[in-house]
């Protein structure tokens, strides 16, 4: 009996000791990315690719452990491009000047985690001069250093200026006379600004329940102008899906019932140019053709953008914009498991009938999707390339001071100092990466719903004016 009675004492402390160590670890070290718990799951993890593992198939051969980003989805296996793409179009280093007259436009589409991001580029940023964000007021007041202009046009620093969500075709259209009117100098002379656009896409089904989710709890974007060739569209061209104030409490079949409701392909209709197709005016061309023609210049725009990311990949995201701006954030992104879209349950008939309402979307973020990795893996093979020279040129430069020494102290009198071998800088060839150590990205999306999930009224209160 005291023998028992020991043994439980003995396991009762130790379960008690690894109790406290969980919580110490949890305390010193939150968080998905922690590198002491990804290594710690690994020793559970048998056959797990996160282990160290190689991944067949030409891996990159980093363990999880030591790179953040195949942290971020735990998975070393073989991404494989589908679409083809230039150099110039996986290439993105843009010579942003923030001290000149060049502004990032952020194209914020619902749902799709843009909050979220939009606080990043205004609270996350390290900058000569941080934006100034005040208790209590909704924008942030994002300077130029030395200078009273600001560099940076989205929700968070300049309002909704260009009218609420405001998609491809106002933006272009509004933004240049908002900033000149906005900023307008002393002078007559107006600055030559370039315009860097970005944006932040999801997945399709994703995005439209948590659309879905935020219109049931009452939220409404009523007061958005979908102004087009300098108009907004008439009462016929663009039906409301309910009566009343809101739609709050409508079912999913009711929601997906609506044929007018403008969360179907919202990505790709805000990314294209609606000029091409009538702007509101669906008879002005069959439905298909309608469809084809806004992906194909979703397509367009989006490539051409200075960067876009992807909701689920936040580590990713993060990097692709400080390599294309050159700019740095202060904390990490993270990737936050579980959002209300995902608590969402349906059934595969229910998602079929979400992805076929919403094919132009399903179309455009498979585009968007391989191209974003294409970015990645291109960014990160250049970035490889780069530590190689370096690398490279350290060890020519020792070796040379090695012989030099040698001339001087150990060769032949005659011969003199030996003067140290000169090499001409090798240059990097874009394009010529080898595909084989990217990673296979999991589509579902496991990251936001830090969403400002306010109702009509908060939105309502954003549309201002900015002086």
């Amino acid at each position: 009996m005291d023998e028992k009675s020991s043994n439980s004492r003995y396991l009762l402390a130790l379960l008690m000791v690894l109790l406290f160590g969980v919580i110490v670890l949890q305390y010193v070290c939150p968080g998905t990315d922690c590198q002491l718990q990804l290594r710690l799951s690994s020793l559970f993890k048998s056959g797990d690719t996160v282990s160290g593992t190689r991944s067949g198939g030409g891996g990159s051969g980093e363990v999880a452990g030591g790179d953040p980003y195949i942290a971020e989805d735990r998975t070393l296996a073989r991404f494989v491009p589908r679409f083809n793409f230039t150099t110039s179009d996986l290439w993105r280093t843009v010579d942003f000047d923030i001290k000149g007259d060049d502004v990032i436009v952020f194209l914020h589409i619902q749902k799709t985690g843009g909050t979220t991001f939009g606080r990043h580029l205004v609270r996350n940023i390290q900058l000569e001069r941080p934006c100034e964000c005040r208790a209590g007021q909704k924008k942030c007041t994002c300077y130029r250093p030395g200078k009273r202009e600001t560099w940076l046009f989205s929700r968070f620093s300049t309002g909704w200026s260009c009218g609420l969500h405001a998609d491809w075709t106002e933006l272009t259209s509004c933004v240049p006379t908002r900033m000149d009117t906005a900023e307008a100098p002393k002078t007559q002379k107006v600055p030559s600004r370039n315009y860097y656009y970005i944006t932040i896409l999801r997945d399709p089904v994703s995005r439209y329940l948590s659309e879905w989710r935020h219109v049931q709890r009452g939220a409404t974007w009523k007061a958005s102008l979908h102004v087009c060739d300098g108009r907004a569209p008439t009462l016929a061209e663009l039906p409301s899906c309910y009566q009343g104030d809101d739609w709050s409490g409508c079912s999913l079949e009711d929601f997906m019932d609506c044929p007018y409701n403008l969360a179907n392909n919202r990505q790709t209709r805000m990314l294209a140019d609606l000029s091409l197709v009538g702007c509101y005016n669906v008879s002005a061309m069959s439905e298909e053709e309608r469809g084809a023609v806004l992906l194909e210049s979703a397509k367009r725009n989006l490539k051409g953008m200075a960067f876009f990311g992807l909701t689920e990949f936040q580590r990713k995201t993060q990097y692709l914009f400080e390599r294309t701006f050159r700019l740095s954030f202060i904390a990490p992104f993270t990737q936050l498991n579980g959002t209300r879209a995902a608590s969402v349950e349906v059934g595969p008939e229910t998602q079929r009938r979400i992805r076929q309402l919403n094919r132009w979307d399903v179309l455009l973020y498979e585009y968007a999707h391989d191209l974003f990795l294409q970015r990645f893996q291109f960014a990160r093979q250049q970035e490889r390339r780069q530590a190689r020279l370096r690398r490279q040129q350290e060890r020519r430069r020792l070796r040379s001071r090695g012989q030099q020494r040698a001339g001087l102290w150990g060769g032949h009198p005659e011969e003199g100092p030996r003067r140290p071998e000169q090499h001409a800088p090798p240059t990097l060839v874009q394009g010529q990466g080898e595909w084989g150590d990217g990673e296979e990205e999991q589509r579902q999306g496991s990251w936001l719903e830090a969403e400002d999930n306010s109702s009509t009224g908060d939105y309502l209160g954003n549309v201002e004016q900015w002086r």
